[in-house]
């Protein structure tokens, strides 16, 4: 796995869920706490989160660097 801060919007990766691995796009990358769908995500320049657009459902889901890996396209 890629390490937490060298992701960047644009890159392609994929994570586990609950349903197994989903890919997708980084679309922005949060350096201070957010609120998302009516819950406080924490997020700091040391532990950014990262919104992330699915490639199959077009969700957008929100996580930490340590549970994301960089793919090739």
């Amino acid at each position: 796995m890629t390490t937490e801060n060298s992701f960047q919007v644009g890159d392609h990766v994929r994570w586990n869920s609950e349903a197994g691995f989903v890919s997708g796009r980084i679309v922005r990358i949060h350096i201070a706490d957010f609120d998302y769908k009516g819950h406080t995500h924490r997020a700091s320049p040391q532990r950014p989160q990262y919104e992330i657009r699915s490639d199959k459902t077009d969700h957008v889901a929100a996580h930490y660097g340590e549970v994301l890996a960089k793919i090739e396209d």
